[in-house]
């Protein structure tokens, strides 16, 4: 219970990777803030915190929307008096030859990706900069170090996320505050279902030979579960990642090895 008495608002919480960290936080003591659009699953999520044994408040938050973030630390201050972990794991997926993307696929990808990750970050710094103590957590990827021929915007956005953590890792760290971010690889969510779909049509290959090529490609030999992210997030999101900020942590079975 490492996190006991500790709140954290899991952005994009109703699903995939940020599911599985809502529960994995639960699990080591933490309050959990399901900050999502999809109410269904965010109450889905919430009823499997509370399941555990712990306590969640669903708030409403499109991470594009400044008004949304700021509500979403009122009411989580309002309910809860502290805010020690924020995870950002909202995020979407487009591809699209370079050739081929629009300026709405452009922003419509930032927006979300970066944009939504520095201001959710904002958002919550000052009660974490008056407690001296916080840990930010942001969802990069793989992308975020790589090239990729049908993906520029995506990965662009999760390269911002590298900056964008590294930046706020030195400007918050005399104020007690550690600022990191994972990169995850060929995850199995339901973006990966998108992943496929797109990707394998750019590529003239059906999404189950896509991802049988991409499952190859894996030096630990298989997709990437939820849980896997979610265990390096409460990881980084502890007290035993005390001496750890600024860091870019790859959690992809081998795939980027730098």
């Amino acid at each position: 219970m490492e996190l006991k008495g500790q709140v954290a608002i899991v952005t994009g919480a109703g699903r995939g990777i940020g599911r599985a960290t809502a529960l994995e936080l639960t699990r080591m003591g933490a309050d959990i803030v399901v900050a999502e659009l999809d109410r269904a699953g965010a109450e889905r999520t919430a009823a499997e915190v509370k399941g555990l044994g712990g306590r969640a408040s669903v708030v409403p938050t499109d991470v594009t929307s400044r008004a949304d973030l700021a509500a979403m630390v009122e009411r989580t201050r309002a309910e809860f008096g502290r805010i020690d972990v924020l995870v950002n794991n909202a995020g979407i997926y487009q591809a699209a030859a370079p050739l081929d993307i629009t300026e709405a696929h452009w922003d419509a990808v930032m927006n979300v990706n970066a944009k939504g990750v520095f201001f959710a970050c904002q958002a919550v710094l000052p009660t974490m900069i008056a407690q001296k103590r916080g840990s930010i957590i942001s969802l990069a990827s793989m992308a975020g170090k790589i090239g990729n021929r049908n993906n520029l915007p995506y990965n662009a956005s999760k390269a911002v996320v590298i900056s964008i953590t590294k930046s706020l890792a030195l400007a918050h760290a005399r104020d007690g505050i550690r600022v990191n971010c994972v990169c995850p690889g060929f995850v199995e969510t339901d973006m990966w279902t998108v992943v496929a779909r797109e990707q394998g049509a750019l590529l003239g290959l059906p999404p189950e030979e896509f991802t049988r090529q991409r499952r190859a490609q894996v030096p630990l030999g298989r997709l990437e579960r939820p849980e896997d992210v979610a265990n390096v997030i409460a990881f980084l999101a502890g007290s035993r990642a005390a001496y750890m900020t600024g860091q870019a942590i790859s959690v992809d079975g081998g795939l980027v090895m730098h």
